[in-house]
């Protein structure tokens, strides 16, 4: 059964790699956890979880109402784009990128409709990674 649960969870990571949702450096953290610390992994993701909530929320706030601060907008998404890069979450990554456009053109409203974007690949990544670190217990 345990054998089964793991090459489940390794089926998992490579269709997330496959499909965008990750990229190399989710595989470099991956390298650095060894039996001294089992669950490195989970536990850097967990910590990108909880700085996550905080950017979106921060953002959210941000985009609430005028006069608009592109430059602290794009500072924002900025530091959450290399909070998700640091976990390999590629999709999540390639929307801030389009967010960080959207600032640097001034416009709100691509900024307000990109950032659905942003929370939508934040959120099915979380998904599915909880799932991936499940069938890895």
């Amino acid at each position: 059964m345990e054998n089964q649960k793991k090459r489940q969870a390794a089926y998992m990571k490579r269709s997330l790699l496959d499909q965008g949702y990750l990229d190399e450096q989710f595989i470099h953290l991956e390298e650095l956890q060894d039996d001294a610390n089992p669950n490195f992994v989970e536990e850097v993701v967990k910590l990108f979880y909880t700085d996550s909530a905080r950017y979106v929320r921060n953002i959210e706030l941000a985009l609430e109402n005028g006069p608009y601060d592109f430059a602290r907008l794009d500072n924002m998404m900025y530091q959450f784009k290399g909070s998700s890069s640091s976990i390999g979450a590629r999709r999540v990554k390639r929307q801030c990128s389009q967010f960080q456009e959207y600032c640097n053109a001034k416009n709100i409203e691509g900024c307000r409709n990109i950032f659905q974007g942003v929370k939508q690949e934040y959120a099915t990544l979380k998904t599915k990674l909880e799932t991936y670190f499940q069938m890895e217990r």
